[in-house]
């Protein structure tokens, strides 16, 4: 199970597609089932076409399971590609995605923001399960370290002060059934990577998960940002999401925390520094002490921006769950190798 929101979980998603054809092995015997993914998506942007969405027609924002949808398709060739299509022009519909508009239009035929979800991964053909962390239109809000509040993911992400704590508005909503479900049933439960604030912690926020996860039998564990996130996560360190992520279940939840462990260029870091964005420092003594396990891999993607690389997070996350499902005990072969224990 995938927990996050944003671009970060998206990345994850169709990493993890590609292993949902592999069978497991263990001394060529073969292990079933095979990797089933399910993906758990903050409710709460209010931005661009997903907000405009939200104040017209009072559904949920479907921009971030939109992107999850075209992650788990197995037609990304033309169906995906429509689902992404943002108009250019017109009155209303400039702007907008098709796969937006799309899921708006079946919550009002259907009636309820989940089901046209799942109606809409009939239609893709994704290779998982996406649910909403909530049904319920809600809003978040933030509390900043100057004193004063901000209210919005958008406006959240554009603030200047550090962030302090996030909360929901209207407070504790109800999940899903099938998401606590889910989590209980789960060999693996990983958080994030995305921007931890906006995208990670709102999905703590709902009634009863944080619960769940703590109680669930799987193996909890945190895809570490690789950068700071201007107006919400500068000056953070490793222990420091983790921190921030522990106070808002309100219990502890991680078992490990997966690190990228491939320097970032000199020219990329220049790039970011512009923003006044560096590196998140890997504070291993902090995160051993509090009695962590650290999985060190090198999930640097080649490219113009810092993002994580599908396939190699998707490794890890991969090795994890079948060392889980495995009781800790048995070594499993598994398709990639992961990283090593720091």
């Amino acid at each position: 199970m995938a927990i996050g929101g944003g671009t970060g979980l998206s990345t994850l998603l169709r990493g993890l597609k590609d292993y949902t054809h592999y069978p497991w092995y263990e001394s060529g015997k073969r292990l079933t089932p095979a990797v089933e993914i399910t993906a758990v998506v903050t409710v709460t942007d209010d931005g661009g076409s997903s907000g405009r969405l939200r104040r017209e027609f009072d559904v949920l924002p479907p921009g971030d399971i939109r992107n999850c949808m075209v992650a788990l398709s197995e037609d990304e060739a033309l169906l995906a590609k429509l689902f992404q299509y943002r108009f250019p022009a017109g009155r209303g519909l400039k702007g907008h995605s098709f796969g937006n508009l799309f899921l708006t239009a079946l919550t009002a035929v259907t009636g309820d923001f989940a089901h046209a979800v799942r109606v809409s991964s009939e239609v893709l053909a994704i290779v998982g399960r996406i649910y909403p962390s909530t049904a319920r239109n809600v809003t978040l809000e933030a509390r900043l370290v100057d004193g004063s509040t901000v209210s919005g993911e958008t406006k959240i992400s554009r603030s200047k002060a550090r962030i302090d704590y996030v909360s929901l508005r209207p407070s504790q909503p109800e999940p899903l059934a099938e998401t606590l479900e889910a989590i209980a049933a789960a060999d693996l439960i990983t958080l994030g990577p995305g921007s931890l604030f906006t995208s990670v912690i709102p999905n703590l926020l709902i009634r009863g998960i944080p619960e769940a996860i703590a109680q669930a039998r799987a193996l909890k564990a945190y895809f570490v940002n690789l950068m700071w996130q201007p107006g919400e996560t500068m000056g953070f360190t490793a222990y420091d999401h983790i921190e921030a992520i522990h106070r808002h279940a309100g219990r502890r939840l991680l078992d490990c925390v997966i690190v990228n462990t491939r320097p970032i260029s000199a020219a990329l870091r220049r790039r970011y520094a512009a923003e006044r964005a560096q590196p998140v420092e890997i504070d291993l003594d902090r995160l051993r002490a509090a009695g962590l396990r650290v999985v060190g891999e090198d999930l640097l993607a080649e490219a113009d921006k810092v993002r994580h690389d599908p396939a190699r997070a998707a490794a890890v996350a991969v090795g994890l769950a079948a060392e889980s499902r495995a009781g800790g005990t048995t070594r499993l072969r598994r398709v990639a190798g992961s990283g090593p224990t720091f």
